[in-house]
C-alpha cells in the first residue's frame, strides 16, 4: 500500500467528518484527509479556485469520498462535474451516503462513480470500510493519464 496519498472527503455533517477522521486514525491509514462541507466547495477545491488555489496546501486527491445529500450543490451534480473535468476526471470517486435507495445507487453508477457504499452505523464498521477502501484503492495501481503509456503485461 502506498502511504500518504490524499483523500478528499465531501461531507456536510460534522459528526460524520469526526467519525471518519477517527476511523481513519484507528485503521492506521496515514492518508492526509482534506474536508469540504458542500458540493460547491468540492468543485472549488478540485478546480483550485479561490481559497484552494495553493496546491501545496490543497493537493489534488487520489480518492474522493462523496456524500450525496448536501447544501448548495448535491453529490450527483459534483460527480457529473468531476467526470467532465480534465484534471479530476480520473480520480476514483466513492459515494458514501446514508441512502440505500436503488434510484440513488443506479444514478451514481450511471454518472460513473467507482463505488457506492452506504454509511456504516458504527465506528467499527466505518473503520473496516476505510481499511477495505485503502487496501483496494491504494494497492499501488492508479488509472493511467491519457498521456501515460500502459506498461507491458508480464508474460
Amino acid at each position: 500500500m502506498n502511504a500518504g496519498l490524499p483523500i478528499l472527503l465531501v461531507e456536510d455533517n460534522s459528526d460524520d467528518v469526526l467519525l471518519f477522521r477517527h476511523a481513519l486514525s484507528r485503521a492506521r491509514r496515514p492518508h492526509p484527509l482534506y474536508v469540504v462541507h458542500d458540493g460547491q466547495a468540492a468543485i472549488d477545491y478540485l478546480s483550485g479556485a479561490g481559497e484552494y488555489k495553493d496546491r501545496n496546501l490543497f493537493p489534488l486527491p487520489e480518492l474522493i469520498m462523496l456524500d450525496l445529500k448536501m447544501p448548495r450543490l448535491g453529490g450527483f451534480e459534483v460527480l457529473k462535474w468531476i467526470r467532465g473535468e480534465g484534471a479530476a476526471r480520473l480520480i476514483p470517486v466513492i459515494i458514501l451516503s446514508s441512502s440505500a435507495l436503488a434510484d440513488d445507487v443506479n444514478r451514481a453508477y450511471e454518472l460513473a462513480a467507482n463505488a457506492y457504499m452506504v454509511k456504516p452505523t458504527t465506528a467499527e464498521a466505518l473503520e473496516r470500510l476505510i481499511q477495505t477502501v485503502s487496501d483496494f484503492w491504494y494497492a499501488g495501481e492508479k488509472p493511467l493519464s491519457p498521456e501515460q503509456p500502459a506498461s507491458p503485461k508480464p508474460s
